[in-house]
């Protein structure tokens, strides 16, 4: 064969493995069957050395589209062909192939013979590769300290040849090691380093970056934020993509539906990563994704004692593909399983053959080892152990939660540890003790108040995405507006925790010391809604009754107060509002406060569970007139009495915003109330000045039209004269305003999450460390707030608490849906 033709050849075998290299596997092996028809194979294929060669690009380019055992072949034709120089790229190939199969065992001994091999030829990028790819597999089987030395290499390799593309994979694998040592903000921000890069130099990767990304923000709790950019993901893949890939973007939606609760879904979506592995004969992923739809049937299993022979077998076939962690989760399930068929015995000899997991493992599998355990010893008799695991499992997720400087990321990450708090209130549910289950009630909700944040300044982007953020939300251009808050949200997930600890939650004795009135804090597990009430040093518990009676009734009477809001209302349809609320508001009261007899004394605080958040409480009949104060916890109720008492805030902001009919009368009431306020209206009032006054202020009223985001709440906001200020802003205070009220629109709703985490405009306020938020929990009617604001200040400058203070104010009106948010 002529030189021109061998030339020919090997600048085809270039262009394929190019391509294969970059995604397009088809088009690759399309190029290279080319190249080996040239050369007359299959036949003799001369010459040898340069058949063997294009054979091993083939064989890699057929198993990547998913042809294990085709690609495996093609291999072990090439290996009687290559010349020895060329044995090192083809035990890397075949160590490739073998690894993404999932043959992990198989697939590492073949990386650490052709590593050595390579450094000896020359061959950079090889080398390169190959050591990129045993730093993937490494991570497939919890070697993260080795996999970041591979990564260190190839990095070093690929800056000095300029190998884009492989850096963009070393970042992206290195975002993956850091996922695995919990440190998500960091993941995330070399996530999305990969993702820039791979969209200049490899944009056929994209989908497999997102996917990665996808479950980091499912690893944080943030499961619709997973599914969200899986849906991204599944738009992004193309028939040309590698199907092993696919599969794991299907098993990540399952993990990511399970997450929710979707037990359906996740069955679905785990079944069919599971076939399509099983297509490729990829064992190992085959596995793990047998393991998401055994925790998915676990979850509502009518025959829990079948799943724990299954479960026990899938734990060694994991283990003995060297997936050691997954494969303890295995054998934890089958733990779980057999306490669940009753089968105590049985159950505490299967734990007892599982490891103790190390530091290293990851975060997931720590807590459930002590979940299992707590349920052991629960099953056992010995319920103060299974307290002692659960409690240890909350502290690691409390440790955890710090590295966030996200407050939705520390919002979000109760989520895994909802189960463990459940569970310890269930059993203290279970042994009646009130003290029991104030102790646990309080570990299950607001868990994120207890990382107080420290907010570093903010950086060049996020100056920039707010800037644009508020020029463009006083122009009709809503779809950029969106994707800047997408913009900032995810910037603002990458921020590093500086979080200082609360500490434990507040205990029973300390509440009740600080407690001058009477506490109710409502408990709901299961749909059955239970309340504590504390008064007098004494706790007693009561059963409700089904809260989804509570919940729509809600809905219905925030619908009513919206609607009485409303401008020049017939004064029939106003009646028959007010009737409608005034029922609504009745038959709460029947349901949350009669079962709990008489509520002795003037000053009530409510601690509410999920679905009653949005109840203006001092709007029941039994309640109008006293002083009513709301807070996410008697935790977080006992650090607002304490701030309020020891903080040093001085000095009244007066603020009004504009399209609101009444703001500056409203503020020009209050000045003569407060005649050394600081005053901003008109052109006055915008956002940094409004920041800046904020800071350490005793009081700030703010009479400005807000918006309540229930999708988006980082993003619920007060308009102010050049654009938002956002619920994210606040976030930037080093010292948050003692006393606030947001005397207009709704902007005391919140949304709740998993362990009762709350987010929105005033719960900001109540994070970074405000002890009392006045805000309304439905619209309300200008007019009707400046007389209601200038009775409540003026009963705050005669020194009443501004619970009473609001109860003063609202007598004259019939439905204000205002509520004292915070220490009351």
């Amino acid at each position: 064969m002529d030189q021109a033709t061998i030339d020919r050849v090997l600048r085809m075998r270039e262009i394929g493995s190019g391509f294969t290299n970059t995604g397009r596997p088809a088009a690759g092996a399309r190029k290279l069957r080319a190249a080996l028809k040239i050369l007359g194979w299959p036949g003799d294929g001369q010459p040898r050395w340069l058949t063997g060669r294009v054979l091993l690009s083939l064989g890699f380019a057929e198993a990547e589209q998913g042809d294990t055992e085709a690609g495996l072949r093609l291999l072990n034709e090439a290996e009687n062909m290559v010349a020895p120089e060329h044995r090192g790229i083809l035990l890397q190939n075949r160590a490739t192939v073998l690894q993404r199969a999932g043959r992990l065992d198989e697939a590492l001994p073949l990386f650490d013979a052709a590593i050595p091999l390579l450094a000896g030829t020359h061959d950079d990028f090889t080398l390169a590769t190959a050591l990129l790819n045993r730093a993937t597999l490494r991570l497939g089987i919890g070697q993260v300290r080795l996999a970041r030395e591979d990564l260190r290499r190839c990095r070093d390799i690929s800056d000095a040849n300029q190998y884009h593309l492989l850096i963009a994979k070393v970042d992206h694998d290195l975002g993956y090691c850091h996922l695995l040592s919990g440190d998500i903000p960091l993941a995330l921000r070399t996530l999305d380093a990969a993702a820039r890069r791979y969209r200049v130099h490899g944009p056929d990767y994209l989908p497999v970056v997102l996917m990665d990304k996808a479950r980091t923000l499912l690893a944080a709790g943030l499961a619709g934020e997973a599914d969200r950019e899986l849906d991204i993901v599944f738009q992004l893949f193309h028939r040309d993509r590698f199907s092993v890939d696919y599969a794991w973007a299907e098993l990540t939606r399952a993990q990511a539906a399970l997450a929710v609760g979707n037990h359906h879904d996740a069955r679905i979506w785990s079944h069919r990563a599971a076939r399509r592995f099983r297509r490729h004969g990829d064992a190992a992923w085959a596995a793990l994704a047998e393991l998401t739809t055994v925790r998915a049937e676990l979850m509502n299993s009518k025959r829990p004692a079948a799943l724990a022979p299954r479960a026990s077998r899938l734990a060694g076939r994991l283990h003995s593909l060297g997936l050691r962690y997954d494969g303890d989760t295995a054998e934890l399930l089958s733990v779980r399983a057999l306490l669940a068929a009753k089968q105590a015995g049985a159950a505490v000899t299967a734990a007892a053959r599982i490891a103790r997991p190390s530091a290293e493992a990851p975060l997931e599998t720590r807590l459930l080892r002590q979940l299992v355990q707590a349920e052991l010893h629960r099953a056992q008799g010995r319920r103060d152990t299974a307290f002692t695991h659960l409690r240890h499992g909350l502290k690691t997720l409390d440790l955890h939660r710090r590295r966030f400087g996200s407050v939705e990321l520390r919002a979000g990450v109760s989520l895994l540890g909802a189960e463990l708090a459940c569970t310890g209130l269930d059993l203290a549910l279970h042994k009646g003790s009130p003290r029991l289950v104030f102790d646990w009630s309080e570990r299950c909700r607001a868990q994120a108040f207890r990382a107080r944040p420290v907010q570093p300044p903010a950086d060049q982007v996020t100056r920039e995405i707010v800037a644009e953020l508020r020029q463009l939300s006083r122009v009709n251009q809503r779809a950029r507006v969106a994707q800047l808050e997408r913009l900032l949200r995810e910037h603002s997930w990458q921020q590093d925790g500086h979080a200082e600890s609360t500490g434990d939650p507040a205990s029973l004795r300390l509440v009740h010391d600080e407690l001058s009135g009477t506490m109710v804090s409502f408990i709901n597990r299961g749909n059955r809604l239970f309340a504590l009430v504390l008064r007098n040093g004494d706790t007693r518990l009561t059963e409700l009754g089904d809260v989804r009676d509570v919940t729509e009734t809600v809905l219905r009477l925030i619908s009513d107060l919206d609607a009485l809001s409303g401008w020049h209302l017939p004064t029939d349809v106003k009646a028959v509002l007010r009737a409608s609320a005034d029922w609504h508001l009745t038959q709460l009261q029947r349901i949350l406060l009669t079962p709990l007899r008489e509520l002795p004394g003037d000053r009530l605080v409510i601690i509410p569970s999920t679905g009653l958040s949005a109840i203006p409480w001092g709007l029941l009949p039994e309640l109008r007139g006293r002083a009513v104060s709301v807070a996410p916890s008697a935790s977080v109720w006992a650090a607002a009495r304490h701030t309020r008492r020891t903080g040093c805030n001085a000095g009244e902001l007066l603020v009004a915003g504009p399209s609101l009919f009444h703001a500056e009368a409203e503020v020009t009431e209050l000045a003569r109330i407060y005649p050394r306020s600081t005053r901003l209206t008109g052109s006055e009032a915008t956002v940094e000045a409004t920041l800046r006054e904020l800071e350490g202020v005793g009081i700030a009223h703010l009479a400005a039209h807000g918006h309540h985001e229930p999708d988006n709440v980082l993003f619920s906001r007060l308009d102010l004269v050049d654009g938002p200020l956002l619920a994210y802003d606040l976030q930037g205070l080093a010292n948050a305003p003692k006393h606030v009220v947001l005397s207009a629109c709704d902007v005391g709703r919140v949304q709740v999450r998993a362990g009762d985490e709350i987010l929105g405009l005033t719960a900001a306020m109540l994070y970074i460390g405000s002890s009392t938020v006045v805000s309304s929990v439905a619209r309300i009617a200008d007019d009707v707030m400046v007389t209601v604001m200038k009775e409540y200040h003026n009963a705050i400058v005669a020194g009443t608490e501004p619970a009473q203070a609001l109860a003063l104010a609202s007598e004259r009106e019939p439905l204000v849906p205002l509520v004292c948010f915070g220490a009351g």
